[in-house]
């Protein structure tokens, strides 16, 4: 299942690169979502494999920093590209005379380098919180990696502090991605809706519809797996995990 999620999306990145009728600003924050993706997947399915094959659980503590620092920041990548998908889209329905002067190429590369700046300003808060945490010398975290939520509940710290930092790091990664999105897609809903034939609304739909599906499966089990909190501690929360970090497919 992995090595079908990575070569799909370096399929996808070989497509867009090599075929100049997809050098368009859709496929360019594809191809760029693609590479999120990789790295999002390979931050922890990896470690977990080479566990499996060698039956063994432990990992260092600068160990389990490095992969929560990597997967904060291509989840929060991903979340933000997504994010810049949906205004992509907003702007080729609801404004498709202007698309070509907002979408220009140095636009569409200035979104995605503050995506990546934004990202990394996440990643590095998360951190330095994390750095100035106390833990015990041995901690047993009841995931297949070192998730954020589940390290800062081990910690022996001022839990005050870290949750405000937290509530911070979800609202830039998550909070405020989510909110683009519905905003963006409420605009193009209601632009559809304005259409008077059926044609014409199935052809604007079909512009969005693959994005619209990433956007529920990414955030879908995302918030799947956040929510169940009874469930947090057990097997079945690993699953969700799991398949949510395997399959975050592109468009």
């Amino acid at each position: 299942m992995y090595l079908i999620t990575v070569l799909g999306n370096l399929l996808i990145i070989l497509a867009v690169t090599s075929d100049p009728h997809l050098h368009t600003p859709m496929y360019f924050f594809l191809s760029i979502l693609s590479l999120a993706d990789i790295g999002f997947t390979s931050t922890t399915v990896p470690k977990m494999l080479v566990d499996t094959w060698s039956h063994s659980r432990a990992i260092s503590s600068s160990g389990c920093l490095t992969q929560t620092s990597f997967f904060m920041l291509f989840g929060c990548l991903d979340s933000l590209l997504l994010t810049v998908m949906a205004s992509d889209r907003f702007v080729a329905i609801c404004h498709p005379l202007y698309y070509k002067v907002m979408m220009d190429p140095r636009r569409c590369g200035s979104l995605v380098v503050v995506s990546v700046v934004i990202s990394l300003l996440v990643c590095q808060l998360h951190n330095s919180m994390v750095l100035q945490l106390t833990f015990f010398r041995s901690v047993a975290i009841s995931h297949f990696f070192c998730d954020p939520s589940q390290l800062l509940s081990l910690a022996c710290s001022d839990p005050f502090t870290d949750d405000l930092v937290m509530y911070f790091v979800g609202a830039m990664s998550g909070f405020l991605p989510i909110s683009g999105v519905l905003f963006s897609y409420s605009r193009i809903v209601s632009s559809i809706l304005s259409v008077s034939s059926p044609g014409g609304r199935w052809k604007a739909f079909s512009t969005c519809g693959s994005h619209l599906c990433v956007v529920c499966l990414f955030y879908g089990t995302g918030l799947g797996v956040y929510l169940s909190s009874a469930v947090s501690v057990s097997l079945r929360m690993g699953q969700w995990l799991l398949w949510h970090t395997q399959w975050s497919p592109p468009c």
